[in-house]
């Protein structure tokens, strides 16, 4: 199983918000660019780069995004505020290797499948739900079709893997919601990401042991910020 670390950008800096409250953020790093690299250091295959203030639409954090993706050797997928073909075009020629695309996949169909189509499998679907609910924009606004209905729904445009977060659980240490986990794999045959609420190294050891088999990867972020998990241990307990 592949741990992902978060670097959640809001005005240039690494953030992490509970729940996805912006009332609620803790801020750790002046260089996320520095983060990027330690990260990789520890053992990173990847990381999971997020535009907090595209997400809520109050800004955009590209040139940070770029400066990593130059600074690192491992793929980034990146995600936040990607509301057209031309956005998630611009992730990658700033050296993304994937792009997510969440509040797109429900305000606009035309568009979102318009990124798959031409992105095939560069293209994620970031699937946000309140337990059944999934919630746009930041996860400010909840929308009206339900978690498992978007699971489908992408899976037939051609998405191949989706991040889902239980937002109830983001950044609570609580682990990753197993339940909801099932669902969205019952939903469709699709790769899934796990994200949201894991604190320990035992939070990771239930998800590779209890999450259906598709579960093949896990962001991971306030945990790595806070020194509740070491990342390199936390890669070598679910290697």
């Amino acid at each position: 199983m592949l741990v992902i670390p978060a670097i959640d950008l809001r005005g240039g800096k690494c953030v992490r918000l509970q729940q996805g409250d912006p009332s609620r953020e803790t801020a750790y790093d002046g260089d996320p660019v520095e983060r990027a690299k330690a990260f990789v250091a520890a053992g990173a295959e990847r990381l999971h780069a997020i535009d907090l203030d595209g997400a809520f639409g109050s800004g955009e954090n590209h040139d940070a995004i770029a400066r990593i993706c130059r600074a690192v050797d491992v793929p980034v997928q990146t995600g936040g505020g990607i509301r057209t073909l031309e956005h998630a075009k611009a992730r990658l020629r700033a050296g993304a290797a994937y792009v997510i695309l969440g509040t797109l996949l429900t305000q606009d169909e035309r568009a979102a499948r318009n990124v798959v189509g031409a992105l095939g499998e560069r293209a994620i679907a970031g699937i946000d739900a309140r337990g059944e609910f999934v919630a746009v924009r930041g996860w400010q606004e909840s929308v009206a079709i339900g978690r498992d209905a978007l699971v489908r729904r992408v899976a037939a445009w051609g998405v191949k893997r989706v991040i889902f977060t239980e937002i109830r659980r983001d950044g609570t240490g609580l682990g990753f919601d197993i339940d909801g986990l099932r669902a969205v794999a019952n939903a469709a045959p699709i790769a899934i990401t796990a994200s949201g609420g894991a604190s320990t190294l035992e939070d990771l050891k239930r998800l590779r042991r209890e999450a259906p088999p598709s579960v093949d990867s896990c962001v991971v972020g306030r945990a790595l910020y806070e020194g509740t998990m070491e990342l390199a241990e936390a890669i070598a307990a679910v290697a």
